[in-house]
């Protein structure tokens, strides 16, 4: 199961989030509540400085990276089955699907920095159990804990990123963000977790330091206990103080909205079945790589580590055309002996652009879905016919740089949170040993095919299915 997020309105907005608040707040204080505090320009978190705002989306997006998922090694250490030991990345991304049902309400409640420095020292503190864990089992229960306390930083974090940014200018920093978490460790298991602990270290220094608040209801919190502290008067208040509703009604409400979601709006559902299936062919190579390259050519295992930049160098290929994408210009991009032109796409989006006044429709968005679409398919086959034994080991690693470019169009293109993909590495090494490298692989870019008309028919119908949604924002 899986929370979607909704798809922001377009890559260009000439409002965004905070402004809007500003002006609601504004015009309340304007019919006469001289007590209702408003967002001043210097309060408002997109106002910060260009740099700040930076430094602070590096600290979030490196602290969501920090998630390794890797399990090498484990089996021999605790001399179990190395499909019991697999078992720990399915609790870890359970952990990470579950994890938002709960810190979402609560950043919503409390604020983002509070969420984030709690979490974290939550996962610093569990993570000790995992690199010391005596036993298979006290390592399992922790990889699930530390997969809950770590959500955060995939669930509240692009929160944070719209906060700081308007929607005419959050393309490149969202962007920077989503690859995030697609990127991490592949070293022994013990030497990765105690890396880990002192990236944690780090990385909570930097969120305390240097990573401002920026849920704008919890700003004017904040601001108007301050007032009533300096000035005596008690009556000053935020939105927020007068908010109806509990905190468990809103844990409930996020808890139950991602079902209705699934069971009564088709394109939420066929969308997230979608991104499902990709994230769960990412999570599943992290099994399928040692498969095809210690198996077939008889690498160890710091050198299969090694095999997962091509996905890697795909997906840094893919963000580096953000800035094109974000101002609609001709471009082309190569793979490998392999052209895939987006001129089309570009001029496109470009056209769409100028014909909407700046101001085009969310299918616009799904435009770069189509790229990914197409590539993750093709890179899957190009790596399936590639795992033959008499084929050099080169060949499949260049075969993974258009599956990771395509990880991230589709990603970027409907961002969502997962919790399907948890059971994919489970049956990873049944399925590469029944099937073999080449059959294994194939099944997946067939999958991938079938699911790779989606973008481009909500392209087509997306707003009229919109406008029949209960769930789609007025």
């Amino acid at each position: 199961m899986s929370t979607l997020t909704k798809i922001p309105e377009s890559f260009d907005q000439p409002h965004d989030a905070a402004t809007s608040e500003t002006d609601i707040y504004t015009s309340k204080n304007a019919e006469g509540d001289t007590h209702l505090v408003v967002l001043e320009p210097q309060d408002n978190p997109q106002n910060l400085s260009s740099l700040r705002r930076w430094i602070a989306v590096l600290i979030i997006s490196s602290a969501s990276l920090c998630a390794a998922f890797t399990e090498q090694g484990a089996a021999q250490t605790f001399h179990v089955s190395h499909e019991v030991t697999i078992l720990g990345i399915s609790l870890f991304v359970t952990g990470l699907g579950t994890g938002p049902l709960l810190v979402g309400p609560l950043s919503e409640v409390y604020g983002r920095n509070i969420v984030y420095q709690i979490s974290y020292a939550l996962f610093f503190i569990f993570t000790f159990p995992v690199v010391f864990a005596p036993n298979i089992a006290v390592f399992l229960v922790f990889r699930l804990i530390t997969g809950f306390c770590g959500s955060a930083f995939l669930s509240v974090a692009g929160g944070s990123v719209s906060d700081m940014f308007p929607n005419s200018s959050i393309a490149s920093p969202m962007a920077v963000y989503t690859i995030s978490p697609f990127i991490g460790p592949n070293l022994y298991w013990e030497w990765t977790y105690r890396v880990q602990l002192c990236w944690i270290f780090v990385e909570f220094l930097m969120l305390v330091l240097f990573v401002p608040e920026t849920y704008v209801p919890v700003i004017l919190k904040k601001k108007a206990r301050r007032l009533r502290e300096s000035t005596g008067d008690p009556k000053f208040y935020a939105p927020l103080d007068r908010r109806e509703g509990t905190l468990a009604s809103a844990i409930l409400f996020s808890c139950y909205t991602p079902f209705q979601l699934l069971l009564f709006d088709r394109m939420a559902l066929l969308l997230d079945s979608w991104n499902a299936l990709v994230l769960g062919i990412l999570y599943l190579a992290f099994q399928a790589f040692p498969i095809i390259f210690e198996d077939v050519h008889g690498f160890n295992t710091q050198t299969t580590g090694l095999t997962f930049i091509g996905i890697g160098f795909g997906m840094l290929s893919a963000i580096s055309t953000q800035p094109l994408w974000n101002r609609g210009v001709p471009f082309v991009c190569r793979a490998a002996s392999t052209s895939i032109s987006m001129t089309l796409f570009s001029r496109l989006y470009a056209r769409e652009t100028d014909k909407y006044n700046g101001d085009p429709p969310p299918e616009m968005r799904l435009i770069m879905g189509q790229v990914g679409g197409i590539l993750v398919p093709v890179g899957l086959f190009w790596l399936a016919f590639t795992t033959y034994p008499q084929v050099h080991w080169i060949a499949p690693i260049i075969a993974s740089v258009p599956f990771g470019a395509g990880i991230y169009f589709v990603f970027t293109s409907t961002f969502t949170y997962l919790h399907l993909p948890a059971a994919f590495p489970l049956f990873a090494g049944a399925m590469y040993n029944k099937l073999g490298t080449v059959g294994a692989t194939a099944l997946l870019a067939g999958l991938a095919t079938i699911m790779a008309p989606l973008p481009f028919i909500f392209y087509r119908i997306g707003a009229r299915l919109r406008k029949n949604s209960r769930f789609a924002a007025q």
